[in-house]
């Protein structure tokens, strides 16, 4: 029985991700898991209260990989400036799959108090990453450096995000550039 739960459960959230990836978070509606997992609406109850704890289960889920993924290509990096070219690109290169765009969604919705503090804290999370790195450039002011980076990278998948006008690559190495000039102005 419990293995059963566990496999809906897992279920629930992989619907939840493609039907955010696919079309925001207001495509998240319980008769839409329903629809997507052939549960039952009520059923659907049964595992999640609101739709905001299906998005907190996601984020405890999902920003983990996330930050691993984006930790792994900076430990592939050598050096302080490559280590932050990799933050940047790293995630900028996740937009792309299903389950980072599912994390994309999350973060641009309105959620309630909770599932916004998860995000806080994984974003702070994502952000200590590149911390010693900018130390290491000689910033004066890392952690501040840290967050402005962070919200080039927002801004950069909100862009890819719109299919704005310009190619996803051209959108990266925008943003790159202009964090690497920013480290060193």
């Amino acid at each position: 029985m419990a293995e059963h739960r566990s496999m809906q459960r897992a279920a629930l959230l992989d619907a939840a991700r493609s039907l955010l990836s696919e079309g925001g978070t207001e495509a998240l509606t319980f008769p839409a898991l329903a629809e997507r997992t052939g549960l039952a609406r009520s059923s659907v109850y049964e595992y999640f209260r609101s739709r905001a704890a299906v998005v907190e289960e996601l984020c405890e889920a999902d920003f983990p990989v996330w930050a691993a993924e984006v930790e792994a290509a900076m430990g592939r990096a050598d050096g302080a400036e490559a280590k932050i070219e990799a933050y940047v690109r790293k995630q900028l290169e996740l937009v792309a799959g299903r389950r980072h765009r599912a994390v994309v969604a999350i973060s641009a919705s309105e959620l309630d108090a909770g599932a916004r503090e998860k995000i806080r804290a994984a974003h702070g999370g994502l952000i200590a990453m590149i911390v010693d790195a900018l130390g290491e450039t000689g910033h004066t002011e890392p952690r501040l450096a840290a967050m402005l980076i962070q919200g080039v990278v927002d801004a950069a998948v909100r862009r890819i995000e719109l299919g704005a006008a310009e190619e996803p690559h051209v959108v990266t190495e925008a943003a790159v550039s202009m964090v690497l000039r920013g480290v060193h102005g």
